[in-house]
C-alpha cells in the first residue's frame, strides 16, 4: 500500500467535509427547463461524486426514467418546479443504496401529501427539516469513522508484514461495509412496513 495511514485518514475526513446538501433557498423559485435542472444539480453536487471529472450527477435520460417509474411528477409545459428539484435531490441520495421500487414506495406518500401544495408545511419544509440534520450527523459520522479506522489498525498484528497493511485496510472496509449492510436492511424493512400500511388503506371505492 502506498498511501500513508495519516494521509488516508485525512483524505477521508476531507471527503466527509465535502458532503453538503443543496439548501432550499439556493434553488430558484422559478420553473426550470430540463437543461437548467441538470446544470444546477451538476454544479452543486459534482464534488460529492466518486469521479468528479467523469461522473454525471443527473442526465435527461435519468429524469425521463424517474418520471416513467412514477418517482417524479411530470413537468408542466416542459418546465420543472422547485418541488421537482427537491425530489430529484432525494432520489440522487437514495439511488446508491435503494432500488427504484423502494424509492418509489418511500417518496410516494411525500409526493402525494406535500408536492405542489401551498400549505405552510410543504415539501420544502420536509426537505429542510431532513437535510438540516446533516451538519450534526456529519460530525458524529466523522468520530465513528475515526474510531473504526483506529480499531482496524490494531487488527492482523500477527499477519505477515508484507500483507499486514492491506489486511488492516480490508478490516476497515469490512467494518464500514457492515454498517451500510445493517442500515440498508433496516431501511428496507421500514419501507416494507410503509408498503403494508398503504395496502391496508381503504381505496375510497365502493
Amino acid at each position: 500500500m502506498t498511501i500513508k495511514t495519516e494521509d488516508l485518514l485525512n483524505s477521508i475526513m476531507e471527503s466527509l467535509d465535502r458532503i453538503a446538501y443543496i439548501k432550499a433557498e439556493d434553488i430558484p423559485n422559478i420553473d426550470l427547463y430540463m437543461d437548467q435542472v441538470t446544470t444546477l444539480m451538476e454544479s452543486r453536487l459534482k464534488s460529492t461524486s466518486r469521479n468528479p471529472g467523469e461522473d454525471k450527477i443527473l442526465t435527461k435520460t435519468m429524469i425521463n426514467n424517474y418520471a416513467k417509474n412514477n418517482l417524479l411528477p411530470p413537468p408542466v409545459k416542459k418546465k420543472y418546479s422547485k418541488d421537482h428539484v427537491l425530489l430529484l435531490i432525494f432520489i440522487y441520495y437514495y439511488k446508491g443504496i435503494l432500488s427504484i421500487n423502494d424509492i418509489q414506495q418511500l417518496l410516494r406518500p411525500v409526493t402525494e401529501q406535500f408536492f405542489g401544495t401551498k400549505a405552510e408545511f410543504d415539501l420544502e419544509a420536509v426537505y429542510e427539516t431532513v437535510f438540516g440534520l446533516e451538519q450534526e450527523r456529519t460530525q458524529e459520522l466523522k468520530k465513528d469513522v475515526i474510531e473504526k479506522f483506529h480499531i482496524s489498525k490494531e487488527t492482523f498484528q500477527d499477519a505477515p508484514e508484507e500483507s499486514r497493511e492491506f489486511l488492516q485496510m480490508f478490516s476497515f472496509i469490512c467494518m464500514l461495509s457492515f454498517d451500510v449492510y445493517v442500515k440498508k436492511l433496516l431501511i428496507e424493512k421500514m419501507i416494507d412496513g410503509l408498503h403494508k400500511k398503504d395496502d391496508r388503506r381503504p381505496s375510497g371505492k365502493e
